[in-house]
């Protein structure tokens, strides 16, 4: 799986052949290759050039729908798995681990398995709006849960507040962490990885965060903007970032990095996980018992456990206000 920035892969490199499924999410290409060097590269030929004209022209249509057929794997689910016992949840790759655990309790206690697709919120959101089959959409901003039921692709009846969050500024493990926000702006901090605030949920947190305190122009030349919250946490990890902005839960998952401190609910953004059932899920039954297991007692436990904070649970009879 290759990620760069948009136009990064105008053409391979002359004399390799490829199968290339390229899906343009945002600002990023988001690329599966299989490639194989000749040894003598072809001269270019207007026959050539011709037929890549026309694939070009097709390459949106037929790699949409083959990036969306790839992300409709089945992570946890059997490949004999039918929809009626099977539910297709895409969800925050900031739920990564943990979903995967109480997918594999929901498994065992119901029978009915659970192929999960994790990426960034505003990958699913394209995807679910291109078509790909999904049961149970969970984002981790409201942005991309709208999105997707401003077309009434969504059973808005199903659309609860799953969780909240918090972010949190990290350093790589070792390094002197900043104390304040402020501080981000000193010579020790030339370069800041944030999701991309242009689309990702916890860049445009951390664009928030920033903008309220009056200090985005000062750090907006510093930031490395990424696919996804991970991307950002790995580049802190790495060493390749002096600072990062993610979610706190993600901060607490490794162990390459120091939190330098935390962002208090009652100064940052309001960060919300709505999750839903798709208006067209192929098994909406399962679907709706999915939601509840991650709304019952043991995930509540488990998601505060992770650091993620969890809303009040919906009255008997009832449920939560969305």
């Amino acid at each position: 799986l290759l990620v760069g920035p948009a136009g990064a892969w105008p053409g391979m490199e002359e004399g390799t052949t490829c199968n290339r499924l390229a899906n343009r999410t945002e600002r990023y290409y988001i690329t599966r290759m299989t490639c194989r060097a000749t040894v003598d590269p072809p001269r270019e030929t207007a026959g050539a050039r011709r037929r890549a004209a026309r694939g070009r022209a097709v390459t949106a249509a037929r790699a949409a729908a083959a990036a969306l057929a790839v992300a409709a794997l089945p992570a946890c689910a059997g490949p004999g798995a039918s929809s009626a016992d099977r539910v297709r949840v895409s969800a925050a790759v900031s739920l990564s681990g943990l979903l995967e655990r109480l997918a594999s309790g929901f498994q065992q206690e119901t029978g009915t398995a659970v192929a999960l697709n994790l990426a960034g919120s505003s990958t699913l959101a394209a995807q679910i709006l291109a078509g790909a089959p999904v049961d149970v959409f969970i984002s981790a901003d409201e942005r991309q849960m709208d999105r997707v039921a401003a077309e009434a692709l969504i059973d808005a009846d199903t659309r609860v507040v799953l969780l909240s969050n918090r972010l949190a500024v990290v350093v790589p493990a070792g390094a002197a962490p900043p104390r304040t926000a402020a501080a981000l702006g000193g010579p020790a901090f030339r370069r800041i990885a944030v999701g991309d605030p242009a689309g990702v949920p916890a860049g445009v947190y951390a664009r928030r965060w920033l903008t309220s305190l009056g200090l985005w122009d000062a750090l907006a030349p510093r930031l490395a903007p990424t696919r996804g919250v991970r991307a950002a946490l790995a580049l802190v990890e790495s060493g390749d970032a002096d600072a990062g902005i993610v979610y706190r839960t993600d901060a607490r998952s490794s162990d390459a990095v120091t939190v330098a401190f935390e962002v208090a609910e009652d100064a940052g953004p309001a960060i919300a996980y709505p999750a839903a059932v798709l208006a067209d899920a192929a098994n909406p039954a399962g679907a709706a018992r999915f939601l509840a297991h991650l709304r019952g007692r043991a995930a509540r436990a488990a998601f505060a456990g992770a650091g993620f904070i969890a809303p009040a649970p919906p009255p008997a009879g009832g449920r939560a206000a969305p």
